[in-house]
């Protein structure tokens, strides 16, 4: 069975014109009967950093959760951020981004990565207090372009740690820049599962139009089976070299699946319902 995790708040987050809260409200109302295994709905960080995703509380107060089985995520920059998630019952699971490029965890969060780390100790505590999942997204985990150092072993270093010393159970490698291939994405996967069976590990790829089915091919075959991914592949990579490159798409997840033989909860009604919102609500991207 492969986890699909949609990531609206990801295709949203970018978009400098603001999306009016009823057609935010309305899409991710929709996405919850289409059977995802978790959404990625929004983010409590500063209004300053992601003018788009301000309204996540009002948001969050008029999603419909009677009929579903579907997680509600929410991202979070620090333990500010973290303490306003966890005050939400109907939030099930906290994300986290720390990054194994130490240049992109100052741009990201204005933190060093041994301060992220404090940060991802105090968040993961208040996440168990709370009864809160604390998935960490491994941001530059295909490498960065700052020159900062890279390989798969240092991502299997920090994944080590993160598990040993924090009890994350959840990692999820992301491919901030959309520079990862078939081989990058088998060798990786193919170290850090087997390196630690205890955590469940997710996949954040970006791609291109006529890249998806390979990388998806490529982590499934590793092991992956919790995959992000966005409708029509919005959002994804502003620092990307192709300005084709986005979120690994979300329907394209479910046709994978179909090909494949595996097993899928996904409502294709409710889906192709979702990807003509999709369009409506994305017209100018």
């Amino acid at each position: 069975m492969m986890r699909l995790v949609e990531c609206p708040r990801d295709a949203m987050q970018g978009i400098t014109t603001f999306i009016p809260t009823e057609t935010k409200i309305r899409y991710l109302n929709q996405l919850l009967r289409v059977g995802y295994h978790t959404l990625d709905f929004g983010s409590f960080v500063s209004e300053k950093a992601i003018p788009q995703l301000r309204d996540t509380e009002e948001v969050l107060q008029h999603l419909d959760l009677s009929d579903t089985s579907t997680r509600l995520l929410a991202i979070v920059a620090n333990l500010r951020g973290a303490e306003k998630a966890c005050s939400f019952d109907e939030i099930d699971a906290v994300g986290y981004p720390f990054s194994v490029s130490e240049t992109f965890q100052q741009r990201n969060t204005n933190s060093s990565i041994a301060e992220s780390l404090v940060r991802v100790g105090e968040i993961q505590r208040l996440c168990v207090d709370s009864g809160k999942d604390l998935v960490v997204y491994l941001s530059m985990g295909f490498g960065n372009p700052y020159g900062d150092p890279y390989n798969p072993e240092v991502v299997t270093e920090w994944c080590r740690r993160l598990s040993g010393e924090y009890g994350i159970r959840i990692l999820a490698p992301s491919d901030t820049i959309g520079v990862a291939d078939p081989t990058a994405i088998r060798d990786l996967f193919s170290i850090l599962i087997p390196a630690l069976p205890e955590v469940e590990f997710g996949a954040h790829l970006h791609t291109t139009p006529d890249t998806w089915r390979e990388k998806a091919d490529a982590a499934w075959k590793a092991g992956v089976r919790r995959f992000d991914g966005a409708l029509r592949g919005y959002g994804g990579c502003p620092m990307a070299a192709d300005q084709l490159t986005g979120n690994m798409p979300g329907e394209k997840l479910v046709e994978y699946c179909n090909q494949e033989g595996i097993p899928s909860v996904i409502d294709k009604a409710e889906l192709s319902i979702a990807l003509m919102m999709a369009a409506e609500v994305f017209p100018h991207t």
